[in-house]
């Protein structure tokens, strides 16, 4: 499979062809990896109200918005294998990576790798995600019937309505979502020692396809401190309830310092 272009990871986003938000030189930076049927502007909101202090980088996976053309990847180690080279191009010395429900499964495999190659991010935040040691999810939604697929993303309301009236989107979504549910329902964790890299782990309260005590279970993935806020809502709290999210992360991704365990 031929590489991406690293532009293909990392689309830049002008809001009605207007300017890039401004951050300031040398700001972190914050790789955002979407959830299952998502592309990288479910992130675009977030540019200017993170910037200037943080830098947003919202990824973009095959399979979906700018690169619809490609085949979505249906493991968390392929696309790990694929964007680790792009992402250690582009990131500066300050980095972080956020993943929400599968994203966070991708974002801890490449903080995984990219501490293999000496470049491990200064933060890893998870959410809506329980702890992949924990094993994968019971139900096996990617083995699915097309219909009963949709019903799952309806539970979940990560998919407007909207989208779900037209067939001709509806068709265009299921490869990509059943692909994706395929990278979390297929995974296999296989690392023992934990990483030296801190973890906030950020959630929604009555989130049907994750509890709390799964997700506080990313404790044990770290040996350099962890956090843990939950929040009223379900599996998307996070566009009900955004502020508070960037309120979360703005908290964390100021000058380094100790993480002591807070949950």
């Amino acid at each position: 499979m031929s590489a991406a272009p690293e532009g293909a990871w990392f689309p830049l986003y002008r809001p009605e062809g207007g300017a890039a938000p401004v951050t300031r030189p040398c700001a972190p930076e914050l790789f955002c990896l979407p959830h299952a049927g998502a592309g990288a502007s479910v992130y675009w909101e977030w540019l200017p109200l993170l910037a200037p202090e943080v830098d947003v980088v919202p990824i973009q996976l095959p399979g979906r918005e700018s690169r619809y053309k490609e085949p979505p990847r249906r493991s968390a180690s392929d696309i790990t294998a694929e964007l680790i080279e792009p992402l250690a191009d582009r990131a500066g010395p300050d980095f972080s990576l956020f993943g929400h429900s599968m994203g966070g499964l991708l974002a801890y495999e490449v903080t995984r790798a990219m501490t293999a190659k000496g470049r491990p991010p200064r933060h890893l935040f998870v959410s809506g995600v329980r702890a992949p040691q924990l094993g994968p999810p019971r139900r096996i939604a990617h083995l699915l019937p097309d219909p009963e697929l949709l019903e799952v993303m309806e539970e979940l309301a990560g998919t407007s309505p909207e989208v779900l009236a037209h067939p001709e989107l509806v068709r265009l979504l299921l490869p990509v979502l059943r692909a994706d549910f395929a990278v979390c329902e297929t995974y296999l964790h296989s690392h023992d020692t934990p990483l030296r890299v801190p973890i906030t782990v950020l959630g929604g309260l009555s989130d049907p396809s994750v509890s709390v005590s799964e997700m506080r279970a990313w404790r044990d993935l770290t040996s350099a401190g962890f956090e843990a806020e939950f929040y009223s809502g379900g599996h998307f709290y996070l566009n009900t309830l955004r502020e508070e999210v960037i309120g979360a992360l703005l908290a964390r991704l100021g000058p380094p310092g100790n993480l002591t365990e807070r949950s």
